[in-house]
């Protein structure tokens, strides 16, 4: 009966458990080499051949990376990239998937060949959305396996491409809540 005079409980505090990478949202912070960027952004992509990648944008000023986290047999694997533009990759590469269906087997960007590895379609949702973007996507490697790079077609002649590495848990650290 009284209920309207009662005040309106606030939104728990995360508790320091939840002070973990795979748990970040956005308006947190986090550092990493030095530098604490801000998650503004949280995203998941599933995957027709099974699988599930979920993706935080992490900014600081005008620096934007995207850290990724795909769950193998149990395992969290950890990759950090940065979006390119199509042009940093050698030849006319969005030409040649809409002529082909695939792009060739390696390519260079920045100097570097890519080996293809593999494709796959998948399902975009944008932070807690519903709504589903179709893609393909085209994964290489280069030849010390140790940077990759994936070309990500969005429609018809709409490419992405990212350029990135794999990384640990333990090189992110300070992970703060952001404002309630």
């Amino acid at each position: 009966m009284f209920d309207f005079f009662k005040k309106k409980k606030k939104e728990e505090a995360p508790q320091l458990e939840d002070l973990v990478l795979s748990k970040l949202r956005p308006g947190y912070l986090v550092e990493r080499d030095l530098k604490v960027y801000t998650v503004t952004a949280q995203n998941r992509y599933e995957w027709e051949e099974g699988g599930v990648t979920d993706e935080w944008e992490l900014q600081q000023g005008e620096e934007v990376w995207f850290l990724e986290r795909v769950e193998d047999d149990g395992y969290a694997e950890w990759s950090l990239c940065q979006k390119l533009s199509i042009d940093e990759i050698e030849g006319d590469i969005a030409q040649h998937i809409i002529e082909n269906e695939d792009p060739p087997e390696k390519v260079v960007c920045r100097g570097t060949t890519y080996h293809f590895e593999c494709d796959d379609i998948g399902r975009f949702y944008r932070g807690n959305s519903t709504e589903e973007m179709h893609f393909v996507v085209w994964d290489f490697e280069d030849d010390a396996g140790k940077n990759y790079l994936t070309i990500e077609q969005w429609g018809e002649s709409k490419f992405d491409i990212t350029l990135g590495f794999p990384v640990e848990e333990y090189q992110f650290t300070n992970i703060l809540p952001g404002p309630a």
